[in-house]
């Protein structure tokens, strides 16, 4: 596993720390703490400042993150969402609006860690949502400035389970209907 995807996971796991400590958590003390006694010891420096960067950062725009997420989550709300997918979710959305990062492979490092952290149903919800916050950013904003990590490779054609728009909306709408009909 690379460094970053093991950052991101030290991110996720700060952000799920955060979301279940509610606003008493302050940023400093939870990366602080999350660094003392649960970080990995053996990560370097670049991929624990990449890890706290996206913790603090989607922790300083969680509204922001919210509204992007919400826009594309039909019949969800954020709330009801497990902490995991939404944490996942929040964090893949920050680095696409602050991160140089290729949105494709924002999301499909955000789909590995779901694989491994959550449900495979979570992991197809967390694609359609990811896929359609990209294709809005796509047209609002085009990536230009992105630059790959060289541990990072971004999708081939087969990509991210439709990190190129194959229908990534008709997931997160099957998902969204399944699960308001339960």
């Amino acid at each position: 596993m690379g460094s970053r995807r093991k950052a991101r996971e030290c991110a996720l796991q700060m952000l799920f720390a955060a979301d279940l400590g509610g606003a008493a958590v302050r940023p400093d003390d939870l990366v602080r703490s999350y660094w003392d006694e649960l970080g990995e010891p053996e990560m370097d420096e670049g991929a624990r400042e990449f890890a706290t960067r996206l913790a603090v950062g989607a922790l300083a725009h969680l509204e922001e993150l919210d509204e992007r997420i919400r826009s594309r989550a039909e019949h969800w709300r954020i709330s009801r969402m497990a902490v995991v997918d939404r944490n996942i979710l929040r964090m893949a959305v920050y680095e696409f609006l602050h991160e140089q990062t290729p949105r494709t492979v924002a999301i499909n490092e955000s789909l590995e860690i779901a694989r491994r952290f959550s449900t495979y149903e979570a992991t197809q919800f967390i694609n359609g949502i990811l896929d359609a916050i990209k294709r809005d950013l796509d047209r609002e904003r085009p990536q230009e400035d992105a630059v790959r990590h060289p541990e990072e490779e971004e999708p081939g054609p087969e990509g991210a389970e439709g990190a190129e728009g194959d229908g990534g909306d008709q997931q997160a709408e099957g998902e969204s209907k399944v699960a308001s009909s339960q």
